[in-house]
């Protein structure tokens, strides 16, 4: 017990003003023996918890996720609140920024068209990960162990005629997300509506969060939302 007391001691060092830490800020930061801090940074790293190269321990997705969304998740949406509102002021549509929590896309933050019909999950809300663009993408940023295991548990429904049940395309799709750093949501949840979303990366190349937009399928096309809306939304995920 002394052991997980240390270790979490660390855990809670790692925040969005200190994203990545050596031996001796561990050991200065926990109270305790430079070789004790380097045994626990050692072992979160055989567990797949952070990595090392050479210097410097950071968190990969699997540290993230033992919290939720953590504090580090909610300086990261507060953080991004004015580009979405900036984004969504240009196109006119709802930007949203979800996180993957619980194997669910999560939103932590959003910022609102002016259309009478609204289109997407407001800010609090969730979605399922298989059937939705964010969690394609976010979904992406796992091992494929770890991909193959949702896919395994998850009950798989379809949400309308459109929804991508079949397990080998969705791994496909989260597979070509991946690859592509973008993906898209074509009236799988819900008839009449249509999303994009990026990955937002950290400063290792951790997938962190996921940055979409949603908007009306009679309103625009999908050939718009490539030519046009990607490129500014990869813009405002660079931004974040």
């Amino acid at each position: 017990m002394g052991g997980l007391a240390k270790g979490l001691a660390i855990i809670e060092l790692f925040g969005i003003e200190r994203p990545q830490l050596t031996v001796a800020d561990a050991a200065n930061g926990a109270g305790m023996t430079r070789a004790a801090a380097r045994r626990c940074l050692l072992t979160l790293e055989a567990l797949g918890y952070v990595q090392h190269d050479g210097k410097y321990f950071t968190p990969r997705a699997r540290l993230r996720r033992l919290g939720g969304v953590s504090t580090y998740v909610d300086n990261v949406a507060g953080r991004a609140q004015p580009l979405l509102e900036q984004l969504c002021e240009e196109l006119n549509e709802p930007i949203s920024l979800a996180v993957l929590d619980n194997m669910d896309s999560l939103f932590v933050a959003r910022a609102e068209a002016t259309h009478i019909v609204s289109t997407g999950v407001g800010l609090g809300g969730r979605l399922p990960a298989y059937c939705s663009a964010t969690g394609r993408v976010l979904l992406g940023g796992l091992e494929p162990v770890e991909i193959d295991a949702y896919l395994d548990r998850t009950a798989l429904l379809r949400r309308t005629s459109k929804t991508v049940t079949d397990p080998d395309e969705l791994r496909a799709l989260i597979t070509r997300a991946r690859e592509e750093k973008f993906s898209c949501s074509d009236e799988e949840l819900e008839l009449g509506m249509r999303s994009m979303a990026v990955p937002v990366f950290n400063s290792v190349g951790d997938i962190i969060a996921a940055c979409s937009l949603s908007t009306s399928a009679a309103r625009v096309s999908l050939k718009e939302m490539h030519e046009r809306y990607l490129p500014l939304l990869r813009a405002t995920a660079a931004g974040i």
